[in-house]
């Protein structure tokens, strides 16, 4: 992982105490909360229904052992008990009460972290495939590239106030892990044909009320020039982005109105006069930042899987939630946040301490936050699966549900956010109850149901196989369906399949579509993949064949 030089800690530290004076000045009502509110955002503090809401940022999803237990330590000491894992890889506590933030950021910067540009119209945090640095298919590790954008991004001084919010990610394989599509900017390792590493670019990618894939507008960017054509993209979208409705303002609107092409031809033409200075990356600094992302110390193993046998449970478990290592005798563990009736994405402070402990243990003292809410760790020995699943039972963390129905994404809905128009955490609970039975989740395989409590779609809804938005109808909650989204390299957005449901019907509206969909698939045929085939008609009609 990336270390803090005295410059990053300086930093991070003032930042926390010139914050800790602002907390005091609001508290003290010397300034108003309009006046507050651009100064918490710049820190990470909401304001949501009950509470402060406090994001830290992972960059990149990585955290260490003693990172882990720090949020530990804040969920049990400031919170209450527990933290929520978000779809940016980020760590969110949702009790927080605003006289504690200065002691939470000294907290936090003691261990290398903040909430800094994690709101605000500034460039977030960098996301990235959460198996980078160890995967099989991977081509180059994009953490490294991820942390040169981050120095590079944080606190830039003409990108600190962008027209809207704006979102990086970096996939490092043809496996888009790290939702690229769905980003402002998502750039895709690959190979060009002399084997030189290079990035496709996307631009305009992003979901909220007016929903759009990314257009790809270069296929191979050499690595040195990341910088200077991101600083050309950014550039371009400060100029003429709207300021004048925010609902309008984000880089995709600006996209989507002047066309991918002539976006990309004014991208180029800005390019032409900054590629030349010093925001070239030279094969040194690429070098150094490369050095924090050495592989750990991997031993010279076998990969013999004869110990995976056994225990039906733990054979299970291995088969569903571990994926390909490049080390032989390694592998990486998917650890699910998302059990059967339990809120998506919460782990309890113990679940913290004892995650960290594990990864101590089995995992070279690292971890990652994936976008699905979930944990993974990276490389761990085959020979240790079976001790280490043993410990994740006891910790509630072992439930074999990696890309099944009961893996949900969901955001925290009505119980927390202001702007939700309904609940969606009860939902998601009400939803893995009917589809418990492991037997039936792998019969139904590979499928991924996203759910949101509005429009502003913190929860993916557009982009799951299976998308559920909460809206409000004459104060009421109600739920619309969206089939034929994907997240992936072919990603594609949902659409409605017809008028909404009550919090049961919805539930029921879902098996529904499952049932239509094991009826209708062809050999090996992924929900996506049937969908695809036949498209929304022959759901439709099974779902709103019932009379309203």
């Amino acid at each position: 992982m990336y270390q803090y030089d005295e410059f990053d800690a300086d930093f991070v530290q003032e930042r926390a105490v010139q914050f800790g004076r602002q907390v005091e000045d609001r508290l003290a009502g010397k300034i108003t909360e309009e006046q507050f509110r651009p100064l918490r955002l710049m820190n990470g503090l909401y304001l949501q229904l009950h509470a402060y809401m406090l994001r830290i940022n992972v960059p990149y999803g990585c955290l260490n052992s003693t990172q882990m237990r720090k949020l530990a330590h804040i969920a049990r000491v400031f919170d209450k008990g527990y933290g929520h894992l978000t779809t940016r890889q980020n760590m969110q506590f949702n009790w927080i009460k605003l006289s504690d933030m200065p002691a939470i950021l000294l907290e936090l910067a003691s261990v290398e972290m903040h909430g800094i540009q994690s709101s605000g119209n500034c460039i977030r945090n960098i996301t990235a495939d959460e198996y980078a640095g160890s995967a099989a298919d991977e081509i180059e590790d994009p953490r490294v590239y991820c942390e040169i954008l981050r120095q590079w991004s944080s606190l830039h001084p003409e990108f600190s106030f962008l027209p809207r919010k704006f979102k990086i990610a970096v996939s490092g394989s043809d496996r888009d892990r790290a939702v690229i599509k769905a980003h402002d900017i998502g750039l895709r390792l690959h190979k060009n044909e002399a084997g030189e590493a290079g990035f496709e670019v996307f631009v305009g990618g992003g979901l909220g009320r007016t929903p759009f894939i990314g257009k790809s507008i270069r296929d191979f960017l050499p690595t040195q020039h990341v910088l200077s054509y991101c600083e050309a993209i950014l550039r371009v979208y400060n100029q003429l982005g709207r300021r004048d409705n925010k609902y309008k303002a984000r880089i995709k609107i600006l996209v989507h109105e002047m066309g991918a092409d002539v976006f990309g031809e004014k991208v180029e033409k800005e390019w032409a006069e900054i590629r030349e200075t010093a925001l070239e990356l030279a094969d040194s600094e690429t070098a150094r930042i490369r050095g924090f992302f050495a592989p750990p110390a991997h031993e010279k193993l076998d990969d013999d899987d004869s110990d995976l046998a056994g225990d039906p449970a733990f054979a299970t478990w291995v088969e569903q939630q571990t994926a390909g290592h490049k080390k032989p005798g390694y592998t990486i563990v998917n650890v699910s946040c998302s059990p059967v009736g339990k809120p998506p994405g919460d782990i309890s402070a113990a679940q913290m301490d004892g995650f960290a402990d594990l990864a101590d243990t089995y995992n070279f003292g690292e971890m990652r936050v994936t976008h699905n809410q979930n944990l993974v760790l990276t490389d761990v020995r085959k020979k240790d699966l079976l001790p280490l699943w043993q410990k994740l039972v006891t910790l509630g963390l072992a439930t074999p549900n990696h890309g099944l129905i009961s893996d949900t994404i969901c955001c925290p809905g009505l119980d927390y956010c202001a702007l939700a128009n309904a609940r969606s955490i009860p939902l998601a609970e009400k939803l893995s109850e009917r589809f418990a039975d492991q037997q039936k989740q792998k019969d139904i395989g590979e499928i991924y149901l996203n759910m949101s409590g509005c429009i502003n779609a913190c929860g993916h809804h557009h982009i799951g196989n299976i998308g559920i938005v909460g809206v409000d109808k004459k104060n009421s909650e109600l739920y619309q369906l969206m089939l034929g989204g994907s997240a992936e390299e072919d990603a594609s957005l949902g659409k409605i399949l017809g008028r909404g449901f009550d919090e049961d019907g919805i539930v029921d509206a879902v098996e529904c579509v499952i049932n239509t969909y094991i009826e209708l698939r062809e050999a090996g045929e992924k929900f996506i993949e049937t969908y695809r085939r036949v498209g929304p008609d022959p759901f439709k009609e099974k779902v709103y064949s019932a009379p309203a």
